[in-house]
């Protein structure tokens, strides 16, 4: 299969990349205006190349002065090989130098340098650059690739510079892909006929013609109308590829350079990002903690924060666990690269790669969050996955979210979670949403959950069980009904809570009357029974046998739970065996009268309507008898 290759030329202002890749392609990469008048790249342009052995390469012309260095970073996201430029006439230069620290911080690993110009100087010279550029790529990523000379003008040299190429390209080892569609937006226009075009290098996954995609962190849909690749139409892309596509219905002014299109529902837009951070070794001063910086990823510039999480300061050269507080959100993935650069006055400072890439605040110098963080250095995909977890507590992660965090494959992704639920150190709360919390929150969970319960028991020893609404409620900021479900159902399995219909208790919770409750409770039972259909308000009982109101309460819903007793409204309470008497005598009269009234029905018991509304209601409420206009009559049951 033929790989994608993304070329990116490098190197400082008027050293000939935009030349030198018109005189390879023919195209002419300065589109703009202004970059014609002024001789200069300011915009990323654009080309593509067939190499002799049919292998095509996208190439992306990055600008070289320095004002425009925010637009070379931008287009150096996605680059497998890079074309230093230098030219023999002025030889390494500021620029060349910082274009270099970039290519090392975005991961670029495979290159060469293009020594242009050659016709404008003498062989001595000539020789002089080249030994000045030995030494220059000296300790770099390009210390054992070539040093081609070519010259533009002439053309001398651009066959050798073609063929050291060709041996490259053929020799980069695979990219690790990840299988998310994403492709950061670097341009954005309208075209007649067509539409809004947008056109970036597609860094992962896949995308074809009628697919739905978001532009995030907007999250604005749209449907995906044509594709092209090398200016050629295509009914698919993939991953390393340089993309134009244009969509249905969008409008350009909403999308803009730093977007990111991806999947619908996909990624994680977030303020702050845990990082493995390198000072380079270029810097005159140490970096203090919470230096306003320009955070570079993708396509995008975002202003915000170092925060140091294992450092007071970090020194020229050095690495430090670093989070970035950022003024607008970034939707990145694990192991993406990042260029920092300093606020005023701008200059690269640093990068590094993602470790987390939707991350909160941590408190400085915690031993938990520093460890976790440098186990994700060790591509452990099992620690890596119960680092998130265990970061996200309650909350847990989902499948599709799984992968922006932890950039495992799909298929070792989907392994990595058996694993983890056979060994019960992950809990599946949501089988649809592919859900899933820590084991060891889940458990330190259920620990609170029977200590809430066990105080119920306590506070309330007469009382049956906790009601499952007052248990939940003790937990507000837990608002997941199917996370309730498993944790119940779990610790059912493990014979430590029983369910009943809406209470929950301990398996080794008993209602137990002490001794002065047994005598409470057998007066208030002989006060009931004895008053049959015209009992005392529960409130005058407790007056006239001077007890505790909270202890005759918990008496109150231990005979209720028994069924010795059945409560109406308004603190009216009944024997059950009147209420029993009473339903036959009202049965026996609706079959033979088919209804009745309410007076009708004061007359058949003999009591006053302070109790009469009430237990008719009663009936009501118990499906006994279903009023039609004044009038009860029997509720069918079949």
């Amino acid at each position: 299969m033929e790989k994608n290759i993304i070329l990116g030329t490098a190197g400082h202002i008027d050293h000939g990349k935009t030349s030198l890749v018109k005189a390879l392609t023919g195209i002419e990469t300065d589109r703009l205006k202004e970059e014609k008048e002024r001789g200069i790249t300011i915009e990323l342009g654009f080309a593509s190349l067939d190499l002799p052995n049919g292998q095509q390469i996208g190439i992306v012309d990055m600008p070289g002065h320095e004002k425009f260095v925010k637009n070379m970073v931008a287009g150096s996201s996605g680059i497998d090989v890079v074309v230093m430029v230098i030219a023999a006439d002025e030889g390494v230069m500021p620029q060349t130098r910082e274009h270099m620290e970039i290519c090392e911080l975005m991961g670029i690993r495979h290159g060469m340098v293009a020594m242009t110009k050659t016709d404008m100087v003498d062989e001595d010279l000539l020789e002089l650059a080249m030994d000045d550029t030995k030494d220059f790529i000296t300790n770099t990523f390009l210390e054992d690739f070539p040093i081609v000379p070519v010259s533009s003008a002439t053309g001398q040299g651009l066959d050798r510079f073609i063929a050291t190429l060709e041996e490259i390209c053929s020799k980069l080892p695979p990219r690790k892909f990840s299988s998310i569609f994403r492709l950061p937006v670097d341009r954005v226009f309208s075209m007649k006929g067509f539409g809004t075009v947008i056109t970036g290098t597609l860094t992962s996954g896949t995308i074809d013609v009628g697919e739905e995609i978001m532009v995030y962190p907007r999250r604005i849909t749209s449907k995906v109308r044509g594709i092209q690749v090398h200016s050629s139409g295509v009914d698919n892309a993939g991953a390393g590829t340089r993309t134009a596509i244009n969509f249905q219905g969008l409008d350009k002014a909403s999308v803009n350079r730093g977007d990111i299109l991806s999947t619908p529902g996909t990624l994680i837009e977030s303020y702050m990002v845990d990082t493995q951070f390198l000072y380079l070794k270029s810097n005159t001063k140490p970096l203090k903690n919470r230096t306003r910086i320009r955070f570079h990823s993708g396509t995008s510039e975002i202003l915000g924060y170092l925060i140091l999480l294992d450092k007071k300061e970090v020194l020229p050269g050095e690495e430090a666990l670093a989070q970035f507080r950022l003024e607008t959100p970034v939707c990145l993935i694990k192991d993406d690269r990042f260029v920092i650069r300093s606020y005023s006055p701008v200059k690269t400072i640093g990068g590094g790669n993602i470790l987390n890439p939707a991350s909160q605040k941590h408190k400085l110098f915690d031993p938990a969050v520093i460890q976790g963080l440098e186990n994700l250095l060790l591509e452990d995909n099992e620690q890596t996955l119960l680092f998130f977890l265990a970061l996200k507590g309650y909350r847990g992660l989902s499948y599709s979210h799984m992968r922006v965090m932890t950039n495992i494959p799909d298929k070792k992704l989907g392994q990595t979670l058996q694993r983890l639920l056979a060994k019960q150190e992950i809990i599946l709360t949501d089988k649809e949403k592919q859900h899933y919390v820590s084991g060891g929150f889940f458990n330190r969970f259920k620990e609170k959950i029977l200590e809430k319960i066990g105080a119920y028991h306590e506070e309330n020893p007469l009382k049956e069980g906790m009601p499952t609404q007052e248990l939940k409620s003790k937990f507000q900021y837990i608002d997941d009904a199917r996370f309730f479900n498993v944790l119940f159902t779990k610790l059912a399995k493990e014979n430590l809570i029983v369910q009943d219909k809406n209470i929950v208790k301990l398996t080794t919770h008993k209602v137990a009357l002490q001794v002065d409750q047994h005598e409470i409770k057998e007066k208030i039972l002989s006060i009931y029974n004895a008053s049959g259909l015209t009992p005392p308000f529960f409130r005058t009982i407790c007056q006239d046998l001077d007890i505790d109101k909270k202890n005759a309460t918990d008496v109150l819903h231990m005979m209720l739970n028994e069924d010795l007793i059945v409560k109406t409204k308004d603190d009216l309470y009944f024997s059950k065996q009147a209420i029993a008497e009473l339903e036959n005598d009202l049965i026996a009269f609706l079959k033979k009268n088919e209804s009745i009234t309410t007076p009708e029905f004061k007359e058949m018991t003999g009591i006053s309507r302070k109790y009469i509304i009430p237990l008719i209601e009663y009936f009501d409420s118990v499906n006994r008898t279903i009023r039609v206009g004044d009038t009860r009559r029997l509720r069918r049951t079949d």
